[in-house]
Parts: structure tokens; sequence; C-alpha cells
């Protein structure tokens, strides 16, 4: 049995997929570039705002799904450009500060809309 979960806290998906799916205990959420969900527009900003606002937009689907960045177990990075990297792990290490989890960051051609980073998590519940 599976959940859908949904937010208007976090941007509306930009192609034909859901913001999470819950399964069990085990909570997948779709890849998060830097789309203000109020706006619906992605931010113009650095990697390192970039990567504040898909944080935020991780947690406020994590909070909608009734967990929290604690208890994430899995990212996937996607960086437009690995010269980055510094940067966005000086913002993610904000994030994820007592229990690490288990973490790959990859360099990608492109990314959803010129997005500089997306990320996505695997959380329980």
């Amino acid at each position: 049995m599976k959940e859908i979960i949904y937010t208007n806290n976090a941007p509306e998906p930009v192609g034909p997929y859901s913001q999470a799916v819950l399964a069990g205990s085990t909570l997948y959420c779709s890849g998060q570039i830097a789309i203000d969900p109020t706006t619906g527009k992605l931010s113009d900003g650095d990697i390192t705002t970039q990567t504040h606002l898909c944080l935020k937009n991780i947690k406020n689907i994590l909070n909608a799904a009734r967990t929290d960045i604690k208890n994430v177990v899995k990212v996937s990075c996607f960086l437009k450009d690995m010269g980055d990297f510094s940067e966005f792990n000086k913002v993610y290490e904000q994030y994820f500060t007592d229990s690490k989890p288990a973490r790959s960051c990859v360099a990608v051609k492109e990314l959803p809309k010129g997005a500089l980073v997306e990320i996505e998590v695997i959380a329980q519940v």
C-alpha cells in the first residue's frame, strides 16, 4: 500500500510525478530544485541560495509525511557544476547535523529549468 504525499509548502511538481510517496514506513521524496512554492518560479540565486531552498522544500515535504530531516537515511545530490561542491556542502551540513545519512553527489550536464542543484531523499516515517 502506498500514500501520495503532497503539501502546498513545497513546489508543484514540474512533471508527471508526486512530491513524495510513502510506502510502508519508507518515504521516497522526488528530487527538489530551488522553486519557490509561493511563486512557482526557480530561484535565480547562487548555489548557496538554491541549496537552502531545495532543503527547505524537502523539510516541508517531510513534515507533510509526519517525519523530519533526522529520519532521512539516503540523500542523492545532483550539481550542475562540481566546482560548487564546497559551497553546497557548507549549506548541506547545516541541515544534516547529528545523524548524517548516506549520500551520493554527482555532477550532471543539465537540471530542469536551469537549476544549479537538485536533491532527493529517502526517509523513515
